[in-house]
């Protein structure tokens, strides 16, 4: 059959493939498995449940989860009874998620726990177009709160009532019919509602079965936030492919769910292999030096290998042998970190760094950077299994055009392109020209189609000599310190570039005992002389190769992590930069002061 919707896909996914194991969670424990068959039948009855509560077509539905099967499930069903899903990320405060609810027109909100309910509990008086509150818990945790087990019963005895009600639901609608609204967290301004067609998502999915091999034999392993349009589209995509979908306990359980779900695709934003780098480094330099020489001579051998790999020269005899023990002394046990079957990682999001894909890439791991936004479905470009090239963010998505305007930002056109921002048609327009959606980023292509990023149009430093420097590069490559958590360039309208730095504190406040550095409070210690220039000097290290005007200057260090909370990064972790130059705007004046 011919897949045009996201009801086509489901329909496609639990007709093509009979499997026992189609998508698996934890629980007591061990993962647990679902079969084909328990899939299709539970997204009916909550289908015919919610439809049962009096769910028309076109009406919102804001769901409120933390990335769990139930969510998958909830979303599906929405979009089969003819509703539109709104994610909202379940790190969002009662004020956000209270405009994401009215601003959508939500007339039912889906959450997971407690946690979520305390927070609607302080908004839910100023929400009356909301008829319904629906739970994953047990309990519920009010009267008027409906538990998905109960949405199941009522979907059971609905079809009682409407024996061929799915059946029909899965084959109304078009593909041009929206499908979502997902509320963009933003680096600025208001989040504003991206509306999704299927046609959109499905153009986006059927693009990447060209260009990468999934199959039914492949297990993924999905924690990134299903509120983000990369998470959805990709578990759309592994439905379409009949691969199984296994779900993380919570981001924090990463490590341990690769090692027991064994998974051989994953799609993951750079923070999880600047990571897994920062930890592979740690442990090479607290080893004697022998096991340095070998891991550095091992990483060696995988560089070599891999540059005539990608050249596709022929492979000399020795390298190959060399490579083979490389394999065995040092590879093969950081792969085994991530359960020992990856076939490859995708990375989005967020730029990753050209050395990290380097590094991986001689260790015998592939990742895949690609680039997209919400409003684009969200990819654009995406290197492949065949074509790679690093640094890049790969070649275009089949169907998608770019051109790059006169001041370098990156224009993009066709099926995925959003229908537009959900009532505001004035930024719609704004965006959206002769048919080119305007990105906002800054980039080229090259002379082999390959799509490079340079940066936000809108986070370009221009220093006060007028030299135009990109953070986002610097900032990946001072990431690739182990004694570095978080960090963000400074120095527009300055006279040079300085960066405030969230350091990796366990491993700094080692530095300092080991160097006799006496301290009370991790405050002190960011006001220290030598910590200071030893941080400066850690910057210096990772960042060799720029140009004089884009080397970090000055730096200084914060106490407490930037966080979504306190309205500093977005729910993408992007860094909100004009929050950062208020809140900080004194540390920052000190590093200016002549």
């Amino acid at each position: 059959m011919e897949v045009k919707t996201i009801k086509d896909l489901f329909y496609h996914s639990t007709h093509s493939f009979n499997k026992e194991s189609h998508i698996m969670f934890k629980k007591d424990g061990k993962y647990q498995s679902i079969s084909t068959k328990q899939f299709y039948e539970t997204v009916k009855y909550i289908t015919l449940g919610l439809l049962s509560l009096g769910l028309k077509n076109n009406d919102k539905v804001s769901l409120l989860s933390e990335t769990r099967y139930e969510w998958t499930f909830s979303d599906l069903s929405i979009i089969i009874a003819g509703g539109v899903t709104v994610p909202i990320y379940p790190t969002l405060v009662p004020d956000q998620i209270k405009f994401i609810i009215e601003n959508s027109d939500s007339t039912m909100v889906i959450f997971s726990d407690l946690n979520q309910w305390k927070k609607l509990e302080m908004i839910r008086s100023s929400l009356p177009a909301v008829r319904h509150y629906i739970t994953f818990l047990e309990e519920p945790p009010s009267e008027e709160v409906i538990t998905l087990k109960k949405l199941i019963e009522l979907g059971k005895n609905y079809e009682k009532e409407f024996p061929d009600l799915f059946e029909k639901k899965l084959k109304e609608g078009n593909e041009n019919d929206l499908m979502t609204i997902i509320y963009t967290s933003g680096t600025t301004g208001v989040p504003k509602g991206v509306m999704l067609s299927h046609r959109n998502l499905i153009s986006n999915v059927t693009a990447v079965k060209e260009i990468l091999d999934i199959n039914e034999r492949d297990t993924t392993l999905s924690f990134l936030p299903l509120a983000h349009v990369l998470e959805r589209m990709v578990t759309y995509a592994y439905l379409y492919f009949g691969a199984t979908v296994a779900y993380a306990e919570s981001v924090d359980t990463v490590g341990e769910n690769l090692m027991e779900v064994r998974p051989t695709i994953v799609v993951s934003v750079p923070r999880l292999f600047e990571k897994i780098y920062a930890r592979v480094m740690d442990n090479v330099l607290s080893s004697p030096p022998l096991r340095q020489k070998i891991f550095y001579w091992a990483v060696k051998v995988g560089k070599d290998y891999g540059e005539r790999i990608l050249k596709k020269e022929p492979i000399p005899i020795f390298l190959k042998l060399k490579r083979k023990i490389a394999d065995k002394l040092v590879y093969s046990k950081i792969r085994e970190r991530t359960g020992g079957r990856i076939r490859f990682f995708v990375s989005g999001g967020a730029p990753l760094s050209k050395e990290i894909a380097e590094f991986f890439f001689a260790l015998g791991i592939k990742i895949l950077e690609g680039y997209g936004l919400t409003e684009t479905s969200p990819v654009v470009s995406v290197n492949t299994e065949e074509r790679l090239k690093f640094g890049s963010v790969g070649p275009l998505l089949p169907g998608v055009e770019v051109k790059i305007a006169e001041d370098g930002e990156i224009l993009v056109r066709g099926p995925n392109v959003m229908m537009g921002y959900y009532k505001n048609e004035e930024e719609t327009k704004e965006v959206i020209k002769d048919g080119w959606f305007h990105t906002g980023d800054i980039g080229r292509l090259d002379e082999d189609g390959f799509l490079y990023i340079t940066d936000r149009k809108k986070e370009l430093i221009v220093t006060s000599g007028g030299k135009n420097i990109a953070p986002q590069p610097i900032e990946n490559m001072i990431k690739t310190s182990p004694y570095v958590n978080q960090v963000v360039c400074i120095g527009d309208k300055r006279k040079f570039v300085s960066a405030l730095i969230v350091p990796n504190w366990e491993k700094l406040e080692e530095y300092a005992k080991s160097s006799g550095i006496n301290y009370t409070t991790r405050r002190e210690l960011t006001k220290n002389k030598d910590i200071l220039d030893f941080m400066l000097q850690e910057v210096e290290r990772v960042t060799p190769g720029l140009a004089p005007f884009e080397k970090v200057k000055k730096i200084a260090l914060l106490e407490k992590e930037l966080t979504i909370e306190e309205g500093e990064i977005t729910p993408t972790l992007k860094v909100k930069r004009r929050v950062i130059d208020q809140k900080y705007k004194e540390i920052i004046d000190e590093l200016y002061q002549e």
